[in-house]
């Protein structure tokens, strides 16, 4: 139901503010380990402060739900600080990683030094690699305990399961993801309309259930990612060959 604001705050910053005007400025044409870790880093920051920032204002703008607009940003703000922190000092990490063992693919992005022989395999393996361990394994140690938002909304409102002011509509959309939900809050939909809701369901059946789900978001989000990339492609060369 947030899907658009998601797709807003998690495009838009990183690729419209953070990295045109925070990370190309700080990390310059000529790149260094001292530069790129800063660069990353405040990016990462400034990213999570301007998305936690937006979500405060789409759900007040929304009319979902009534929340104290500054009760709700004073603890949006700081909880995301440190979560940005953390954020930062990983996505640094991985950028440091990642010029280290083929500087050609940062460097593409900051000077306009060539690519070179890069294989774009090689590339898309590793991430597939990736994603089989993170969506696959990692995802049995999710922790249970609340996001920032979750926390946020619980320390604002008390409760963490809010009630919508509005009908209609929403709640007519709300019953339609759930009747055809395939993996439904990261699980199996189950069939069996005898069992209550509340009934335990095996810590098997739930680890297999993230896996699963894992997997199916991460296959589908790359080949999103390559059909997208195969589209711009095309559109280069066919662009290439009119000139």
């Amino acid at each position: 139901m947030a899907l658009g604001c998601n797709i807003f705050n998690l495009g838009f910053f990183p690729f419209f503010i953070a990295y045109p005007f925070i990370y190309k400025n700080v990390a310059g044409t000529i790149l260094s380990e001292k530069r790129l870790f800063a660069a990353a880093s405040i990016s990462g920051v400034v990213v999570l402060q301007l998305g936690a920032f937006s979500v405060v204002l789409q759900t007040l703008f929304s009319g979902v739900t009534e929340l104290p607009f500054g009760t709700f940003v004073l603890l949006m703000q700081p909880i995301h600080l440190a979560i940005g922190i953390v954020d930062g000092l990983a996505t640094s990490a991985v950028v440091l990683f990642v010029w280290k063992a083929h500087p050609e693919i940062i460097n593409a992005g900051n000077s306009p030094a060539p690519v070179g022989n890069l294989s774009m395999r090689k590339v898309f393996i590793g991430f597939i690699a990736a994603a089989v361990v993170t969506g696959g394994v990692l995802s049995w140690f999710a922790s249970s305990n609340p996001d920032g938002l979750e926390w946020s909304i619980f320390k604002t409102a008390g409760t963490d399961e809010l009630e919508t002011s509005h009908k209609g509509g929403r709640t007519d959309l709300s019953n339609a993801q759930e009747k055809i939900a395939l993996l439904p809050d990261y699980g199996f939909k189950s069939n069996n309309t005898e069992l209550p809701a509340e009934a335990p369901i095996s810590e098997s059946v739930v680890d297999t259930g993230k896996t699963v789900s894992g997997l199916v978001g991460g296959a589908l989000t790359l080949l999103l990612a390559a059909l997208l990339g195969s589209a711009l492609k095309h559109r280069k060369k066919n662009s290439g060959a009119e000139k």
